[in-house]
């Protein structure tokens, strides 16, 4: 039987658990032993550490602390794994826990966190959303049912004491460009809710003062929130540490390309099962700074979108120079816009491009000055057909805004 090296008890707090931790640093001890060709199982908090409630009340995303998350299962050590190594990590299969059938997507606040539309969505919203076996749908977001594809938002490698400070030096400097803007810049170490597993006394003060925060992606892997990370999918992750120390969590069960609400899947607790390999020096035979992975083979099959264009021409009308992220933006906008127009609020319409799998492409970046971002929405997870006719859009469904919760100096 399986090896299960990680659990966790929902009803405690993610502090009790030794076996998890919430910081980046390549002192934290390893949890676990396993070998190459080993497989195992890792239960996981959601990222929060259960700071969410299945509720119809948004003032747990307003005030989540966000300084906690994210809580990660690991780190699991790999027998023979050395810095310049490429840890092969197979996920054999990835799923619910018992009695947690149900996530959250969150809109968060543009002072706590924003989102990728936080100017147009600056107050905290939730929805609520219950899993049937595959498929996941809301009492906050009628007319619509899709089949998730369950992944881990994050999963990484210990980082070596060298990438370690590059990180803090780098992000630092970023950071003090604009101190006070909000949402920040970047999210700095931050030592008094640090977590660092089985790291102790001094040792573990002194690593909480350094250690990275989770929040994005990096050289290691981390939070890259890619969806396609699913059950029969495999990873190569750069080796930076002895024994490589690999740790996940976050797992969403859907997620739309980008994640753009910033809590923007479905968010759960849930389990993987994984296998690991090694390729001694691999980074340097294929040239690897950052992992490279192949996609599941299984995957929602949806045949039938509408697709969205968005170009590098902000809300204002101002142009800029084939700016990729300006011009998702405005698709994402483009898709809020139209899925209004059959009854949704502008919230409903933001939720399902979170949660919902929504492929997002880069399709041009030549042609001077606009690059084009196009966003592709299945059609098949509505209960009725989207699509534009010569006779214009129906009210589908009766759209309310979701649960609200305004800033604290707005209340």
């Amino acid at each position: 039987m399986t090896e299960t090296l990680v659990k966790v008890d929902l009803a405690s707090s993610a502090y009790d658990n030794e076996n998890v931790h919430n910081r980046w640093h390549p002192d934290i001890p390893m949890v676990a032993w396993v070998s190459p060709g080993d497989d195992f199982k890792l239960e996981c908090f959601d990222w929060t550490g259960g700071q969410i409630n299945n509720d119809d009340d948004a003032a747990d995303v307003r005030d989540v602390d966000l300084s906690q998350v994210h809580f990660l299962s690991g780190p699991v050590g790999v027998k023979g794994a050395e810095p310049g190594d490429l840890l092969v990590v197979e996920i054999l299969d990835i799923g619910t826990l018992p009695g947690a059938d149900w996530g959250f997507n969150g809109v968060f606040a543009k002072e706590n966190g924003g989102g990728f539309l936080t100017e147009h969505f600056p107050d905290a919203r939730k929805s609520i959303w219950d899993f049937e076996g595959l498929f996941a749908k809301s009492r906050h977001i009628p007319g619509v049912r899709f089949a998730g594809l369950i992944h881990p938002g994050l999963i990484g490698c210990l980082p070596s004491h060298k990438l370690l400070d590059e990180w803090n030096v780098r992000e630092k400097a970023l950071f003090d460009t604009d101190p006070t803007r909000v949402p920040g810049l970047a999210n700095l170490p931050y030592a008094p809710t640090a977590h660092m597993g089985r790291l102790k006394g001094s040792a573990s003060e002194a690593a909480a003062a350094t250690g990275a925060r989770t929040v994005p992606p990096r050289e290691h892997g981390g939070n890259c929130d890619i969806k396609d990370l699913s059950r029969g999918c495999k990873i190569y992750f750069p080796v930076y540490v002895d024994g490589a120390g690999l740790s996940m969590g976050d797992l969403h069960f859907s997620q739309g390309d980008g994640e753009i609400t910033f809590c923007g899947a479905i968010e759960m607790p849930g389990w993987a099962h994984l296998k690991v390999d090694l390729i001694k020096s691999g980074m340097a035979k294929y040239g690897i700074k950052n992992p490279v992975f192949k996609p599941s083979p299984i995957k929602p099959t949806y045949n039938d979108y509408l697709i969205f264009e968005g170009i590098s021409v902000d809300e204002a009308g101002k142009q800029h120079y084939l700016d990729v992220h300006i011009a998702y933006r405005q698709a994402c906008l483009n898709a809020i816009e139209y899925m209004t127009k059959f009854g949704y609020s502008r919230g409903q319409a933001y939720s399902i491009l979170g949660t919902a799998p929504i492929e997002g492409k880069i399709s041009g970046v030549v042609d001077v000055p606009n690059a084009c971002a196009t966003l592709f929405l299945p059609t098949e997870i509505f209960d009725f057909d989207p699509s534009p006719t010569a006779a214009g859009p129906f009210k589908a469904v009766e759209g309310a805004e979701l649960p609200i919760a305004f800033w604290k100096d707005k209340a």
